[in-house]
């Protein structure tokens, strides 16, 4: 079955940076979306980023948009977020997704559009 699991988290302080990486494992489409999402406590999940594998295009939501840049190893199947300029509002768990293949639906990543997840990873900003 498909797995995806994400690295890198950790503390960071603020106006420093950080780069998660998400690999998938038995994840055989050969088109697809995989995005980043985060979450705060006691609040819903939050599209960040996504990328299609074909064009490499990607999509960012607003709160992360010229700080956070996605990227793509098609052949490792790994998706990478790179967090730059982070700020204490970015204290989330961050978790990877990946849908079950063909384009990245939508102006911006949203969960029902995504099939597999990891676990996420903690990343706590700090003054």
């Amino acid at each position: 079955r498909v797995q995806l699991r994400e690295t890198g988290g950790g503390p960071v302080q603020v106006g420093g940076a950080l780069r998660l990486s998400c690999g998938a494992s038995d994840y055989r489409a050969r088109e697809f979306c995989m995005g980043w999402f985060r979450q705060f406590p006691g609040k819903e999940r939050e599209g960040i980023a996504m990328i299609y594998s074909r064009d490499r295009s990607k999509t960012y939501g607003d709160s992360v948009k010229g700080r956070f840049t996605i990227d793509l190893d098609y052949a490792k199947k790994e998706v990478y977020l790179q967090m730059n300029d982070v700020s204490l509002e970015d204290t989330a768990t961050y978790y990877c997704a990946a849908n079950y293949g063909g384009y990245c639906r939508g102006q911006y990543p949203q969960g029902p559009d995504f099939a597999f997840w990891g676990e996420g990873t903690q990343v706590t900003v700090s003054s």
